[in-house]
């Protein structure tokens, strides 16, 4: 029987291959990796002593450095098991929970017409590609070159042009002998009863190949070049081979490039993930020109965990963001989320890494927002809570939200985390409508929760609370280190199973102070030469760096701190709990850092009732930073274990 690749493909991805083959063989404890889906043990396929035989969830391969075997989940259980290929694919189907296809000649007869139309749409490519770099292509490769894309980047997504024509495509593939039937299967003219003469598709239009998740291309994109196009952007129609909401731009590109780890990112256009792939962004994918499907989100949860969202900074922007978020909400479990990163004012991912380059996006990822966050923004931003009226709507609004989730667990600690937002914020609103009674617009000062008043001062500088002043949001140590970012560095480095978990946070983090960051960079030298997987390699990396002096300065810190779970005599467990309490401290605390600056300096340029609004409820997120970190420092103390300092 012949499986239908999309079958194979499609039990492949639900199954990780570990699970294959740790049936057969015990997994090295020192060098496996299970969180990343990196896995070593001794080859089943010949004797030895040392684990030289790798396998990879992200790639489903796997390969013996010792005697050269690999393959997939097929292959092992062929090979290793000597089972057909239909018991094999049987055994893995099983296992994915999905039931066998039925033997359907018809079936099997249009697989093999669709294998033919994916020759005809290479045809098409090739041709594309050729008239982009003839007389013809001029125009299209000018605006190519305006939009900054080098001509290696054109060649490696296979960029083209299609001529202004109605039929140069069409003679050019009947010229090659291929049949009517098939042009018009591909999608590639315009044809029906209507049309006596069938067209090209695309005319004068860049054009943008779209592949398939094993790289075959199965449909096209185009960009208008004229001014008066009726459609800027335009997809091929819906064929045997595209269906426009199962499929993302770049997702066999994508998905390679995290096997070096991080996670995918998803963007609104194909000029989007070209300019970031050209940037060193190569886990960039994109949806068709329409908002996120069922589907394409599925496929993003099938390359990671937790996807960045990554919207344009407009309007327009902001409200996909809000769709995706409820697309998201009912299928998010644990494990299973997605973050949201959203753009400056105006800017596309395009336009802000041709103008300030990739830390500017990189940025952007790292204050990306987690599911909640954005779904709180939505339901409060601008609004006027004054009434027991208003304020019982907002939580009958987010009740409604969070029981659209069905994983049961989950839904309970969203249905807490709203909870605890709610009386936070209202909290909040009450000692603002107290202190305004004495605020008057153009007095230069910003009520602080809780009815205090701080007085900014000439500069504009972010007014800073009694109660915030004494936080650890802005504590320091003699050595000018706060104790919180001191946490994060000190548990990756005595305990560096960590920086491998959390990898793209460990990559984007964002430090204040100076010491802290020369200590980061020793920690991204040691993991891009692949010696952050043990202490001693990584404190050897920072002593090389000119650093060790800042390490002893930055344990002293922690052990007057009694955090005590940083240390390298802590277990693991308590480690991470702190590093990831800590990180999300961080995360929090500077991204309200920069938007506290923001708002009091909008309020000292327009003191309007919306600005005061704003100010009071970043002031009223504060509030919960304050009270979560002071609990975590009481741990230490209170916990009774901190005598192991």
């Amino acid at each position: 029987m012949r499986f239908p690749p999309a079958f194979l493909d499609e039990i492949r991805d639900r199954v990780p291959i570990s699970s294959v083959i740790g049936q057969r063989v015990a997994w090295d404890r020192k060098k496996t990796n299970a969180p990343r889906g990196d896995y070593w043990a001794c080859c089943p396929f010949h004797g030895e002593k040392g684990p030289s035989f790798h396998c990879e969830d992200k790639k489903g391969r796997y390969h013996c450095f010792g005697c050269s075997v690999s393959g997939d989940h097929f292959k092992f259980l062929t090979e290793l098991d000597g089972m057909s290929f239909p018991e094999a694919v049987e055994k893995i189907a099983d296992m994915a929970g999905v039931p066998m296809p039925v033997r359907d000649e018809q079936e099997e007869r249009r697989e093999k017409e669709r294998a033919s139309l994916t020759d005809v749409m290479e045809m098409a490519t090739s041709f594309f590609q050729e008239r982009l770099q003839g007389s013809e292509g001029a125009k299209a490769r000018a605006y190519l070159r305006e939009r900054g894309l080098t001509s290696a980047t054109q060649q490696s997504f296979r960029l083209g042009y299609a001529p202004d024509s109605r039929n140069a495509l069409k003679e050019h593939l009947a010229a090659r002998g291929v049949p009517k039937a098939d042009i018009e299967a591909c999608g590639l003219v315009r044809h029906g009863d209507d049309i006596p003469v069938s067209y090209d598709w695309f005319r004068d239009r860049i054009m943008f190949p779209i592949p398939d998740s094993r790289g075959k291309i199965i449909a096209f994109g185009g960009r208008a070049l004229a001014p008066d196009a009726l459609a800027k952007y335009m997809n091929s129609p819906d064929t045997e081979l595209f269906h426009k909401g199962n499929v993302l731009y770049n997702f066999a590109r994508a998905r390679k490039a995290l096997a070096k780890g991080g996670t995918v990112i998803a963007v609104e256009g194909y000029m989007d993930v070209i300019a970031l792939a050209q940037a060193g962004f190569e886990n960039v994918v994109a949806p068709l020109g329409t908002a996120l499907t069922e589907n394409q989100l599925e496929l993003l949860w099938r390359m990671a965990g937790e996807p960045v969202l990554c919207f344009d900074g407009d309007q327009a922007g902001l409200k996909a963001a809000w769709r995706a978020a409820d697309l998201a909400l009912p299928a998010v479990q644990p494990g299973r989320s997605a973050r949201f990163a959203l753009l400056p004012e105006g800017k596309d991912p395009d336009d802000l890494v041709k103008a300030e380059g990739a830390d500017a996006f990189r940025v952007v990822l790292a204050e990306a927002r987690p599911l909640a966050d954005l779904l709180w923004m939505r339901e409060t931003s601008g609004g006027v809570f004054d009434t027991p009226e208003r304020r019982a709507e907002l939580e009958k609004t987010l009740r409604e939200l969070t029981s659209r989730i069905r994983d049961e667990s989950l839904r309970y600690h969203y249905q807490q985390e709203m909870r605890e937002r709610v009386l936070s914020f209202f909290g909040a609103q009450r000692g603002a409508r107290q202190g305004r009674q004495d605020w008057k617009p153009g007095q230069g000062k910003t009520a602080a929760p809780g009815g205090q008043f701080a007085r900014g001062n000439a500069g504009g500088r972010t007014a800073i609370t009694e109660s915030l002043g004494r936080s650890a949001l802005v504590k320091r140590g003699a050595e000018g280190m706060s104790v919180r970012e001191a946490t994060i560095i000190v548990a990756l480095i005595n305990h560096p199973a960590l920086i491998d978990e959390n990898f793209a946070h460990v990559e984007f983090l964002d430090l204040a102070n100076t010491d802290l960051k020369r200590l980061h960079a020793a920690i991204l030298d040691a993991m891009a030469h692949d010696m952050a997987n043990d202490r001693g390699a990584v404190i050897a990396t920072v002593e090389r760096a000119g650093c060790g002096d800042i390490w002893e300065r930055a344990v002293a810190l922690i052990k007057r701190a009694r955090q005590w779970p940083a240390l390298e005599t802590a277990a693991l467990e308590d480690a991470r709990d702190a590093f990831n309490q800590a990180l999300h401290l961080q995360r929090s605390a500077r991204t309200l850092h920069r938007e506290l600056k923001q708002a009091q300096a909008a309020l000292d340029q327009d003191p309007s009732d919306e600005n005061f609004r704003h100010l009071v409820e970043i002031q009223a997120q504060f509030n919960d930073v304050q009270a979560t970190e002071a609990l975590i420092e009481g741990f230490g103390v209170s916990s009774g274990r901190a005598g192991r300092v």
